[in-house]
């Protein structure tokens, strides 16, 4: 793959509130993983804790999931570029027209973050699809949105590290693959359904591995991460 370099590890700031957040931030080197601000946090703490987020020198990945009309979706793209962001990302189910003008308007910004599509939550099964009118296996379903994400031009999608290998074998080696749903072998598997360890993601194919609480809810917080950088030889 020829992706910049940089650390693979994305530590999930899933937190309930600012002070444990801050309090992480303190604790982690912007330099062996980027972080990432998801739509609980960012509610209670708003755009002023992603600031300090990159003004400590992190690289933030802004998971707010976009999903709205296209000149909506467009607008809160480019509010995210202000802020500095290196990755952001929508709803591939938001369809090609949402897709495309999320990324013209990035395309206008003067450092554009990254733009990604969610395929299907990790945390869905084949009955939960059906429940949905969605009815079929979830690698199908991922890979029918990731064909939408790239040929709008995305940079890639977020999705389970069990569809990377096949995502990256029909999208080559520079459409970004964002993998939640990782594991160590040691973590449980809590409300995810379709996981792997963070070795195993990465020779299927992941990028960047968004991993939350076998870090956040360590004793060591910055000990956890140095052992899941150590497995992947980071």
């Amino acid at each position: 793959m020829t992706h910049p370099v940089g650390p693979r590890i994305i530590v999930a700031l899933d937190f309930a509130d600012t002070a444990p957040a801050l309090a992480l931030l303190e604790r982690l080197d912007p330099a062996r993983c980027r972080v990432k601000i998801g739509k609980e946090l960012f509610t209670r703490a708003g755009p002023a804790l992603v600031r300090r987020a990159v003004d400590a020198g992190f690289a933030v990945f802004l998971d707010l999931k976009f999903h709205d009309i296209p000149n909506t979706v467009a607008g809160a793209c480019a509010a995210a570029a202000d802020l500095g962001v290196w990755m952001v990302n929508v709803h591939a189910q938001g369809g090609p027209a949402m897709l495309a003008a999320a990324r013209e308007r990035l395309a206008q910004c003067r450092e554009p973050p990254l733009l990604i599509a969610v395929t299907v939550l990790t945390s869905l099964g084949a009955e939960d699809l059906a429940a949905i009118g969605c009815p079929g296996m979830p690698a199908e379903r991922v890979l029918d949105l990731a064909g939408l994400a790239a040929r709008a031009g995305l940079d890639g999608v977020v999705c389970s590290p069990q569809e990377a290998a096949a995502l990256r074998a029909r999208f080559g080696p520079d459409f970004r693959l964002v993998t939640p749903g990782v594991r160590p072998a040691s973590a449980a598997v809590q409300d995810q359904k379709r996981v792997m360890t963070p070795a195993a993601a990465v020779a299927a194919g992941a990028d960047y591995l968004v991993i939350g609480r076998p870090i956040t809810g360590a004793q060591d917080q910055a000990a956890a991460l140095a052992a899941i950088a150590a497995e992947l030889g980071d």
